[in-house]
């Protein structure tokens, strides 16, 4: 099939939608940051973990937080790139 190439209007929709969908996808991966760090807490309030364990742990998280973060900010900027590329 040969498609004709996309409009201006056309391609600055779907550079929104690669916007909107890399938005999504940096609050999914902060409501799992929270699910991790609610789960940290919990086990130090049960005696499970040390504090020390604890702020480990929640420094583990952030920085795999911020991770994958950066890596969804890059792709998504790539993508809109190509999107807009005539």
């Amino acid at each position: 099939l040969v498609f004709p190439q996309p409009t201006e209007e056309r391609r600055r929709e779907l550079s929104k939608q690669v916007d909107k969908m890399g938005e999504d996808a940096k609050v999914a991966v902060r409501n799992i940051r929270r699910d991790a760090m609610d789960l940290c807490k919990k086990m130090k309030k049960n005696s499970e973990m040390t504090e020390d364990e604890q702020k480990a742990s929640e420094k583990l998280i952030q920085d795999l937080t911020d991770k994958y973060i950066k890596n969804i900010e890059d792709i998504t900027a790539r993508k809109v790139k190509e999107v807009m590329a005539i």
